[in-house]
């Protein structure tokens, strides 16, 4: 059925003690149909529960196709996903969120696909069953991205999609802190294509992500991959400069035609005009402090994620743990 030797499922997963075991029934079941060998790569991204406890176990269990790479605090889903990467051995590799809101069922078709000839296979979120917020707050993000990156996906946020070895490559030996992993891997892909896939409501537990949350993910997502928020910037500077010019030319003709008293002596014009400049400067001076924090970051080349403890099957009746 698969062109491909070995097959890796790479879930992050953060406090999910109550879907795991379901989590773990459906994609074994899923992944036995592929027609190949596989393995489930699950990053515990520093859970609070007994996530890393349960993944621990079921990957000491005889047989066992569970690999647990156990984090030793939370770094954020797309460091988890990453760090998966760097444990997954299969030739496709897939990434799937851990709260079953896209069905682990997907995964044959996924391969099929990319047998296909297909570098990286995304996937489109149908009849989506997040809250009004969240898809309102997606639909901004996914054109904001779409508009400053110039890569053109549909769902940015749908974690389920398929990678070729190739592209995991590419990916890790980017050093980048940030990473956004889909327009990354989309940035090497040659071929890609997008399916659509069924979306069900989140069982157990609430989103990760909050409104603050999914602001830092926007400015991450932004400011990471593209330096187009300061052309954008550049533009607008110019825009407010020649309205300012314009607008000044206006008001001393005004004034000459009509007086000085018609405006106030022009005061509350001069503190509009000030607000507007002082308003542009203060953004402009968020923006660069974006880069030049990533930047900092990026020089210090510290790790993204530091692996405690990763938990694989050896034999039969033996595993072993790397510290």
């Amino acid at each position: 059925m698969s062109e491909f030797n070995l097959v890796s499922v790479v879930i992050p997963v953060y406090n999910e003690e109550a879907s795991l075991p379901e989590l773990l029934r459906r994609t074994t079941a899923a992944c036995e149909k592929i027609g190949t060998a596989y393995e489930i790569v699950l990053v515990d991204d520093g859970s609070r529960d007994r996530s890393a406890e349960m993944l621990t176990a079921a990957a000491n269990e005889a047989d066992s196709k569970i690999v647990a790479v156990i984090l030793n605090r939370n770094y954020g889903q797309h460091a988890a996903v990453m760090a998966g990467f760097e444990t997954a051995r299969g030739d496709l590799v897939i990434t799937l969120d851990a709260d079953l809101q896209n069905p682990p069922e997907e995964i044959p078709r996924l391969v099929i696909t990319a047998a296909e000839g297909y570098d990286v296979v995304g996937t489109i979120r149908t009849n989506r069953q997040d809250s009004f917020f969240r898809k309102s707050a997606s639909k901004v993000i996914n054109r904001m991205v779409k508009q400053a990156t110039g890569q053109d996906m549909s769902d940015y946020g749908c974690m389920l999609r398929a990678y070729r070895r190739s592209i995991i490559d590419a990916m890790l030996q980017c050093q980048e802190r940030s990473t956004f992993i889909p327009i990354l891997a989309n940035s090497f892909a040659r071929n890609t294509i997008e399916l659509p896939v069924l979306h069900a409501e989140r069982e157990h537990g609430e989103s990760k992500y909050d409104l603050l949350k999914l602001i830092n993910l926007m400015f991450d997502l932004v400011t990471s991959m593209t330096t187009a928020p300061l052309r954008l910037l550049s533009f607008v500077g110019g825009v407010i400069a020649g309205s300012g010019f314009a607008l000044a030319v206006m008001l001393l003709l005004l004034r000459f035609a009509l007086g000085a008293t018609w405006a106030a002596n022009g005061v509350f014009t001069l503190f509009a005009l000030l607000f507007i400049f002082i308003g542009a400067q203060f953004v402009g001076m968020g923006l660069l402090g974006e880069y030049i924090g990533r930047i900092y970051t990026d020089v210090r080349a510290r790790p993204r994620y530091f692996i405690q403890t990763v938990v694989r099957q050896i034999s039969e009746s033996s595993s072993v743990e790397k510290n």
